[in-house]
């Protein structure tokens, strides 16, 4: 118990002594696979020989590189620039040692939209393996072209694409004596960052709701910490829970009209409950005089992952929620398991582990009960899965300073999205929301 507690203590003063948080993210690639695919993406044509309104396809290769899996070729080493799957001549490219190759035309509709046609072409064979057409509004270019690089990535990896999704994070920015704590929305990619709310308190715990268009989070602008949810599209802020004590790490309910929540009520304790968003009802789910904290849904809504010091230390529980269920230890592995996230599909949970001294990342098998470390830093938190499961994004320390790092499910590709000035952490990867 008195682990976690210190945890959280340390945890909040780090956030009160943050640093300013930069306008936006860089991504830089630490590692990538050692095979990467070799693709060519050829610009797309446009109606006349001035500018296109985007450039889709360096959109598509920024996005196949960064996810560590892909190797682009250089525009200037392509010896000809084919918008149609009929033009492109396999031989030529065969000679540039390319794998498949994609062409496309970004075309001006009559009423004013755009629609982006690509097919993609594998090499050895000559075969059109992809041929499709993305309708987009003039404003939505970027987020269009991210949906090509996932229909790219899909059909050669075959697993869904997941560029096209957000990211949301804490960042701080002020001096010490006058911090503004920003909860803020991006791409994937750390880009077109929006602020959904800003407050001269901390903010903490973002959560998705499974549809993408809401956000609870904890927050202390009211001076005490309350939980809260934000509908993204109108901005619209309703306080769910203002309970006396703590209200901490919301997590959603798969059909939406839960949250589990971890409370401390008149014992003082802190334990799990679920609140119905519709009734403001509370279920207590945990009764024990340990720190129950920090849930997470099973994918049927019928369990709860959670943290618990019940064992003398930090360690992950599964509990049922049928009357009766009784919580079962899932972590035997060191002396400090916490924050467990259900991976897409069910089969692993992401933790943080402390790890020879040092707090990483590590995926815990559900089934065989083994467990990897898939992080090297000595202060990795809070892991959110990438909606398509091949990815987990963390908070981590650099220079001093936090980051948000992503490292693959297997751990052999390892980036960091870092601000240009300033802290980020706490990081919520989106659902699939197309």
């Amino acid at each position: 118990m008195l682990m976690i507690r210190r945890a959280i203590t340390v945890f909040l003063l780090a956030i009160l002594q943050s640093p300013p948080a930069a306008a936006e993210l860089t991504v830089q690639i630490l590692r990538g696979m050692a095979e990467t695919v070799p693709i060519a993406i050829v610009p797309f044509g446009w109606e006349t020989d001035s500018a296109a309104a985007w450039d889709v396809a360096a959109t598509v290769q920024a996005d196949l590189e960064r996810s560590g899996r892909f190797r682009a070729l250089p525009r200037s080493q392509m010896i000809e620039f084919p918008h149609q799957a009929d033009a492109v001549d396999a031989t030529d490219w065969r000679m540039l040692k390319v794998d498949y190759v994609v062409v496309g035309q970004l075309v001006r509709m009559p009423d004013g939209r755009f629609e982006l046609r690509y097919e993609l072409i594998q090499v050895a064979t000559g075969e059109r393996l992809l041929g499709t057409a993305l309708p987009a509004d003039p404003g939505a270019l970027l987020p269009a072209s991210h949906r090509v690089a996932d229909g790219i990535y899909e059909r050669i990896l075959g697993v869904r694409g997941a560029f096209a999704t957000r990211i949301a994070y804490v960042a701080v920015e002020g001096p010490p004596t006058a911090r503004s704590y920003r909860l803020v929305v991006a791409d994937a990619d750390g880009a077109n960052e929006r602020i959904v709310f800003n407050s001269p308190e901390p903010i903490m715990s973002p959560a998705w709701s499974r549809d993408g268009r809401s956000l609870a989070y904890v927050s202390f602008h009211s001076s005490l910490p309350a939980i809260y949810v934000q509908t993204l599209k109108t901005g619209e802020q309703v306080r769910v829970s203002a309970r006396s004590g703590i209200n901490s790490a919301p997590a959603w309910s798969p059909d939406g009209d839960q949250l589990a929540v971890a409370l401390s009520r008149r014992d003082g304790n802190v334990d799990i409950y679920l609140l119905s968003l519709a009734t403001q009802e509370l279920r207590r789910v945990t009764d024990d005089p340990s720190i129950d904290t920090e849930p997470a849904w099973s994918l049927d809504g019928r369990s709860l992952y959670f943290t618990s010091d019940r064992s003398g230390a930090p360690q992950v529980y599964h509990l049922g929620l049928a009357a009766g269920d009784r919580p079962q230890r899932i972590t035997f592995e060191g002396t400090y398991n916490a924050r467990p996230r259900v991976s897409p599909d069910g089969r692993e949970l992401a933790v943080v582990t402390l790890d020879r001294g040092a707090y990483r990342i590590a995926a815990v098998n559900l089934e065989h009960g083994g467990m990897r470390i898939l992080s090297n830093g000595r202060l990795d938190e809070s892991p959110s899965f990438a909606p398509n499961g091949a990815d987990i994004i963390y908070a981590t320390r650099e220079g001093g300073r936090g980051v948000l790092a992503l490292v693959s499910i297997d751990g052999r590709i390892q980036q960091r999205l870092a601000a240009t000035a300033g802290e980020v952490r706490e990081p919520a990867w989106s659902p699939f929301v197309y």
